[in-house]
């Protein structure tokens, strides 16, 4: 995310509950709920803190980039009534410490794998969202025996996803812009619960670092095994070219699926009409479109079998 997605989102997704004062209250926690379960684990180095809430096929969520579990809002409160969900407050966001590693989402997603292992699941569903989806992609492509299904919301596989005026705004994040964003419903939500607050403009310099670098994750899309749908805005800060391109590497978009689904691929693209990056994960449409994908569900019929008759 960049440094106008955290303000945008913040004002849009998070303004009905951003009437808290004190920077003590979680402005996120009132849509999200509580969980079932939670504690921290320990990973390659990270203490990651988890929740679990509901029951089900086990789903993994992941958020995006400077937010925390709750941000998903009232969606995680819909995944919950359907699914077992494993959320996961990535390194250095929500409650879980930065350390002493840089972001770096390949490893993150190693963790991920890990993590799940430990907290006894042979297989889970996996759901990140922008930040949350690359390092889903990367946990996916590294553990695949780990992944049932997976869900990519608005995250691109490579850095020329991205509209090019959005890179320079993703290289100029740093600490610099903390007191900036100190009034944000995203800063007091981090505040809320960050076991060191005052490591807030490290976290800042550590994702410009990160955006920084530049990467192209082909390799990885290419290792997917598992059936996976992507899900986008139509006005998100990702190409269409690039969605489509994502998509094409994926199987889909290449020809005709046929008359009797011959040619289809097992995955799948959704387009969301009028959302944007700044609004996809707080978004009904977002839960869904994935919940019948994950339960291997297909809202679309051939009319074969009609033909003749009519």
């Amino acid at each position: 995310m960049t440094i106008i997605t955290l303000l945008t989102a913040a004002l849009a997704a998070f303004a009905p509950v951003a009437a808290a004062e004190e920077a003590k209250e979680n402005p996120l926690q009132g849509e999200a709920g509580k969980p079932d379960k939670a504690g921290h684990l320990a990973v390659n180095g990270i203490n990651y803190y988890y929740e679990i809430r509901g029951e089900g096929e086990p789903l993994l969520l992941l958020h995006g980039g400077l937010g925390q579990i709750e941000m998903f809002g009232a969606n995680l409160k819909t995944l919950q009534d359907k699914r077992q969900v494993i959320g996961v407050d990535l390194q250095g966001h929500g409650r879980t410490p930065l350390g002493d590693r840089p972001i770096d989402i390949p490893a993150i997603g190693k963790d991920m794998a890990e993590l799940v292992t430990a907290l006894g699941y042979d297989q889970v569903d996996v759901l990140g969202y922008s930040f949350g989806g690359g390092v889903a992609l990367q946990m996916a492509a590294q553990a695949p025996d780990k992944v049932r299904r997976l869900v990519i919301a608005s995250a691109p596989f490579a850095r020329n996803g991205f509209f090019p005026e959005m890179i320079p705004q993703q290289e100029a994040v740093s600490g610099a812009m903390a007191d900036m964003m100190k009034e944000t419903p995203m800063y007091k939500s981090y505040a809320a619960v960050a076991p060191d607050v005052s490591e807030f403009p490290k976290l800042l310099d550590a994702m410009g670092a990160a955006m920084r670098e530049k990467y192209d994750a082909s390799d990885a899309v290419a290792k997917l095994s598992m059936p996976v749908i992507l899900i986008f805005g139509d006005s998100d800060m990702i190409r269409p070219e690039h969605i489509v391109e994502f998509y094409q590497k994926l199987g889909g978009g290449l020809k005709d699926a046929g008359w009797m689904r011959e040619n289809m691929s097992k995955n799948r693209l959704a387009i969301l009409p009028g959302l944007t990056h700044y609004e996809t994960f707080a978004a009904p449409a977002l839960v869904n479109t994935a919940l019948p994908f994950l339960d291997g569900q297909s809202n679309t019929q051939s009319w074969a079998g009609q033909v003749d008759g009519n």
